[in-house]
């Protein structure tokens, strides 16, 4: 019976992890800094504000401010109701929601183009990696030879550079193919 008290593995103490993944975590937080610092004055107001709205302390202000609204239009708090019929409320919660739904585009749009980022950069060193494989493939086969050692099957094929446009044009045509129906047969 596998024992339930903790993972298998204690998680790792503070600065004990690879220097080189310790300065590729300060670089990239430097980065995502020096990113925002630069950003254009308006995407950093969308961004204060998106921050603000996407708060409790936001949802707190408005139960108070509409809750307000409302009890003091029905009459209950003993003052003459501006708004009986609640059509300014209505009108102020369409333009708020119209300027709300625009900064939480403008912030998305910002998050996509850091996301587009990291996977360009996730990429490129994925295609660097198996590049990288490759030629430790071919040296350990080279080694293999040398030595008399018969290499797996599979090798040749794993010295072999993987082509991206190859792959990306493989992937396309495969989702242009008519697909199989569910259960038919």
């Amino acid at each position: 019976m596998a024992d339930r008290r903790g993972p298998t593995v204690a998680p790792p103490q503070p600065g004990s992890l690879n220097r080189a993944l310790q300065r590729n975590i300060e670089a990239l937080e430097r980065r995502r800094r020096d990113e925002a610092a630069a950003a254009p004055l308006e995407q950093r107001i969308a961004a204060r504000i998106t921050d603000f709205t996407g708060s409790m302390l936001f949802v707190y202000l408005h139960l108070a401010l509409y809750g307000f609204w409302i009890v003091a239009n029905l009459g209950w708090v003993g003052m003459k109701p501006w708004d009986p019929s609640f059509v300014v409320l209505a009108m102020i919660a369409s333009v708020e929601a119209i300027f709300l739904s625009t900064f939480v585009l403008i912030t998305q749009n910002r998050m996509a183009a850091a996301a587009d980022k990291r996977a360009e950069l996730d990429l490129q060193i994925g295609l660097l990696t198996e590049h990288e494989v490759t030629r430790v493939v071919a040296l350990v086969s080279a080694i293999a030879d040398h030595l008399g050692l018969a290499p797996p099957d599979e090798v040749e094929e794993l010295k072999r550079d993987v082509a991206p446009e190859a792959v990306l044009d493989a992937i396309d045509s495969t989702e242009r193919s008519p697909r199989a129906e569910v259960g038919g047969g």
